[in-house]
């Protein structure tokens, strides 16, 4: 289904976002205060501006809460990065996603409106490392403090020729699958009747602890 997304702020968090918004065919407006940024973004986001998101009147002028989303990527400007997310929320922005530096300028940007709060830098930090400490871990997506997204492939024998049922990942380790990719093709919500071979790739909601348990217990 697609979605309006208005990215404000084209660093690089900015333009990676806006990149993978445009070529999951989705409706994104790009903004920056600066000509370059937005002159690289033209040729793929659905429309762009150079404006001030600090600007009432310009967020007011962009119907800023006809967005399904409205991602603040300002990271350099702290200040910028406050108030843009702070009248967003006035003016009636349905889910605020904005990035974050440090934990204070995190916690800043709750108090004021943020639905929801990123830390890119911090987040790529985490997943590297655990993807080096890890033998099955594939990737990593942080939904909360304790909580993960993370896709784990399968090699041992012990796990391959099982359905899910058998399995019984929610049971064993409190996991849910909800896609199993097998030669390229990706299975969205698998049937619990649905078997795991060699090398799938799980993708799995659960804990964090409960997806490093689930990378020790399976065999190298």
């Amino acid at each position: 289904m697609k979605k309006s997304f208005a990215v404000l702020g084209l660093g690089r968090f900015g333009q990676s976002v806006v990149q993978t918004l445009a070529s999951a065919h989705q409706d994104v407006l790009a903004v920056d205060v600066k000509e370059e940024p937005v002159n690289a973004m033209m040729d793929i986001a659905t429309q762009t501006l150079i404006a001030d998101t600090r600007d009432e009147d310009v967020l007011r002028g962009l119907n800023i809460d006809t967005f399904d989303y409205v991602i603040i990527g300002i990271g350099n400007n702290m200040e910028a990065s406050i108030l843009t997310t702070m009248l967003a929320k006035e003016l009636g922005a349905k889910k605020v996603i904005a990035k974050a530096e440090t934990s204070d300028h995190g916690r800043v940007l709750k108090r004021v409106g943020a639905d929801q709060v990123t830390f890119p830098e911090r987040d790529m930090g985490h997943g590297i490392v655990r993807k080096l400490l890890s033998n099955h871990i594939l990737n990593f997506i942080d939904l909360s403090d304790e909580y993960t997204l993370a896709e784990v492939v399968i090699t041992d024998p012990n796990f391959v020729n099982q359905d899910l049922v058998a399995l019984n990942l929610r049971q064993r380790f409190d996991l849910t699958v909800i896609a199993i990719q097998h030669d390229g093709k990706i299975n969205i919500s698998p049937q619990p009747s649905a078997v795991v071979q060699l090398h799938d790739v799980l993708t799995v909601v659960g804990p964090i602890k409960s997806v490093e348990s689930l990378d020790e217990s399976l065999k190298k």
